[in-house]
C-alpha cells in the first residue's frame, strides 16, 4: 500500500499521525477548523491569560502575527509587559526547576534578591521592571504634560518602536514586538493590576504625573473593541466572520467575548454576527458554575456563540498546546 504524502512540516505531520484521541485529537482538530476559518475568509481574535509571555509564547506567537494569522490580541496586563521584560533582561532571568520543593524561607531568599518568581522563572526587578518602568515614565509623562491620553498597550507600542531598548534576545521572538510593527489591534482589561499598572499609580500618588487619566482604561477598551468588532465581523456567515482563540480563562477572555451580546442586547443592533470559531485551551476544571471551565455550549446562552458556530475545548497546559496548534497553522 502507497502512503499518501502529509502536507505540512515535521511538526505538523507528526502531530497528524500521533494526535489521534481525547486532547490531543482536540487539539487536530482546533487546529484543522482554525485553518478552515482562516481559508474562508475569517480572521482571528486571540486571547492570552496566564504567564504565557514569560513562558515565552513569542517563539511562535510572533510568527502567527506576522504570517497574519492573529488579527487583534487581548491580554492581560501581566502577558503585555512581561514579553518586553522577557526582550530585555532574559540574560538575568533564573529558572527554579526545583520550584515544587521551595520553602517560605526559599522564597523570601529569592525576595530578598529581588527575583519575582512565576513558577519556575524568577524575573529580575531590577533589569526587567525597574528598566522598563524608567522607559514607560518618560512617555506617561511626556503624553501627560501635552495633553494626550493613550492606551496601555500604544505606550508600549511607541517605546519598542522607538528602537531605544538594548535587547537580549532575538528580536524576532517578541510577540509584543511583531505586533507594534504591524499596528494590531490590541485590548487589555484590568491593566491597573499589573506591575506596570501599579507603578503608574503611584507615580500619579507621588504627583509625577498629573492626570490619573493620562492612560486610558477599561471602558474605553470596551468602545474601541466594539468599534473593532463592528467594522471587522461583516454579516456574512462564515465568511469575514471573527474567530476567537482563548489561552487560559479570566478577564482576557470573558472581556472580549462579552462585545457580542453587548452590541446585540444593550445596542439593540441585531445585524452583528456571532463569533464564528471558538477554541479555548484550558487545564480549569471542567464546571458549569465557572466561566474558565464551563463548556462551550454555555456560551450560546449568553448570546456569545452560535448552534452552528465550531467549538473545540482542549484540556491541557497551553504552554505545551499552543506552540504546537501554531505550528500546524502555519505548516512547520
Amino acid at each position: 500500500m502507497q502512503t499518501v504524502p502529509q502536507a505540512g512540516g515535521e511538526i505538523s505531520r507528526f502531530i497528524r499521525h500521533h494526535f489521534r484521541h481525547f486532547n490531543a485529537a482536540s487539539l487536530r482538530d482546533a487546529a484543522d477548523g482554525y485553518t478552515a476559518h482562516l481559508d474562508r475568509g475569517g480572521v482571528m481574535f486571540l486571547t492570552m491569560a496566564g504567564a504565557m509571555s514569560t513562558a515565552e509564547i513569542g517563539l511562535s506567537l510572533a510568527e502567527m502575527i506576522r504570517q497574519g494569522k492573529v488579527h487583534a490580541i487581548c491580554c492581560t496586563g501581566a502577558n503585555l509587559e512581561e514579553d518586553v521584560f522577557n526582550l530585555v533582561a532574559h540574560d538575568f532571568y533564573e529558572r527554579v526547576p526545583h520550584y515544587r520543593d521551595l520553602t517560605p524561607a526559599d522564597e523570601q531568599a529569592l525576595l530578598d534578591r529581588h527575583m519575582n518568581r512565576v513558577t519556575d522563572t524568577c524575573i529580575p526587578e531590577m533589569e526587567a521592571m525597574r528598566r522598563i518602568e524608567a522607559a514607560v515614565l518618560a512617555e506617561w509623562q511626556e503624553a501627560d504634560r501635552a495633553g494626550e491620553r493613550y492606551f496601555p498597550h500604544q505606550f508600549l507600542y511607541r517605546i519598542l518602536l522607538g528602537g531605544k531598548l538594548e535587547t537580549q534576545i532575538d528580536p524576532a521572538n517578541s510577540w509584543l514586538l511583531a505586533a507594534a510593527e504591524r499596528n494590531l489591534p490590541m485590548f487589555v482589561p484590568g491593566w491597573e493590576d499589573s506591575t506596570l499598572g501599579n507603578m503608574y499609580t503611584g507615580h500619579c500618588i507621588s504627583g509625577d504625573i498629573r492626570n490619573v487619566h493620562t492612560v486610558r482604561t477599561g471602558i474605553e477598551y470596551m468602545i474601541s473593541l466594539a468599534e473593532w468588532y463592528t467594522a471587522t465581523a461583516h454579516p456574512m456567515g462564515a465568511t469575514g466572520s471573527v474567530g476567537f482563540f482563548q489561552i487560559g480563562g479570566g478577564i482576557a477572555g470573558d472581556f472580549p467575548i462579552c462585545v457580542v451580546p453587548m452590541l446585540h442586547q444593550d445596542l439593540q443592533r441585531e445585524d452583528v454576527p456571532l463569533w464564528g470559531y471558538f477554541c479555548q485551551i484550558s487545564d480549569s476544571t471542567t464546571s458549569y458554575g465557572s466561566y474558565s471551565g464551563a463548556v462551550p455550549n454555555e456560551k450560546i446562552t449568553w448570546g456569545k456563540l452560535g448552534i452552528a458556530t465550531p467549538k473545540y475545548i482542549i484540556e491541557s497546559d497551553a504552554s505545551i498546546v499552543a506552540p504546537l496548534i501554531f505550528a500546524q497553522v502555519l505548516g512547520w
